[in-house]
């Protein structure tokens, strides 16, 4: 029954989008249109929890513009039915299928997914997204991302952006745009190469009451490919470039120095973190010098 809940020509071409995913650019990904039975998406829709402030504290602590829910199954039955197929045996062969990673694992916690509501002037750097779960054995290898706004313009931001690499100028890194439209699913691979993000969400006064909305599930293996490991690390951010429309004898215009001082605090806000990680490194690596078993060997 949760199978069912797929869209029937989604769950019969399989081998076609496997393709479509393995010769994406600029890392393995791919878009697909009406995943879900239109049933089901309209209860997802219907059944979308409202916005609370608690949810929406950032990784600093702060008071942020994008609402977490975790406790998928729990929102209404449309959510209970989605969560159903996100576990389903059926389901997680047809995403290896798709994907040509075998042996998924449907994570019960959906530790830093679940529901992702985002407000007017939200954004997100790009970011390669932490590698292991926090049960310490699994390896993150796929998100998948649905699309819920019925109603969303290009324009206003938000549009998913994967890149190949953010450290280069805007110029000469290759980027690829995901237009957030209606029951729309976005499914790439997490290496530590899949950047992503989104830009500013800049909505008209008109539209002021309007939040960007969607689901994102992220998937597991016990193991991966062995030239894939590396030491378990968080999400790392890169911050984006200055402006270009900020250059040397132009005047500023209240607007941009407001995003001049956004970007200065970002920046602060990770070299803070940087050094917090370094101090707690430091003191982990001076109990292990001072522990017995070191000394005696």
């Amino acid at each position: 029954m949760s199978f069912s809940a797929l869209n029937p020509k989604v769950r019969g071409g399989a081998g076609a989008l496997r393709g479509q995913f393995a010769a994406a650019q600029p890392f393995g990904h791919i878009v697909i249109d009406d995943l879900l039975d239109p049933a089901l998406f309209g209860s997802l829709v219907e059944q979308f929890p409202a916005f609370e402030a608690k949810p929406a504290l950032n990784e600093y602590g702060e008071a942020g513009g994008k609402a977490v829910r975790a406790d998928l199954a729990r929102l209404g039955p449309g959510y209970a039915q989605f969560d159903a197929l996100m576990q389903a045996r059926e389901f997680l062969g047809w995403l290896a299928e798709v994907t040509g990673i075998p042996k998924l694992l449907y994570d019960a916690d959906y530790l830093g997914g679940g529901t992702h509501e985002n407000v007017s002037g939200q954004d997100l750097d790009p970011h390669v997204d932490f590698n292991y779960h926090t049960n310490g054995r699994w390896h993150r290898r796929l998100n998948l991302i649905l699309f819920l706004n019925e109603r969303w313009e290009p324009e206003w931001g938000d549009c998913l952006e994967v890149h190949r690499n953010p450290w280069l100028p805007p110029s000469e890194d290759e980027t690829e745009i995901v237009i957030p439209k209606a029951n729309r699913t976005v499914i790439f691979e997490t290496t530590e190469n899949s950047w992503h993000g989104f830009p500013r969400i800049t909505l008209p006064e008109s539209e002021k009451g309007l939040t960007w909305r969607s689901i994102a599930v992220y998937f597991y293996t016990a193991e991966r490919p062995v030239e894939q490991i590396v030491p378990g690390h968080g999400t790392y951010y890169v911050p984006r470039p200055f402006p270009e429309d900020i250059a040397a004898g132009r005047p500023l215009e209240a607007s941009q120095v407001g995003e001049l001082k956004e970007l200065f605090k970002r920046r602060d806000q990770q070299i803070r973190c940087l050094r917090e990680s370094k101090r707690e490194l430091r003191e982990q690596l001076e109990r292990i010098n001072r522990s017995p078993s070191v000394r005696l060997g």
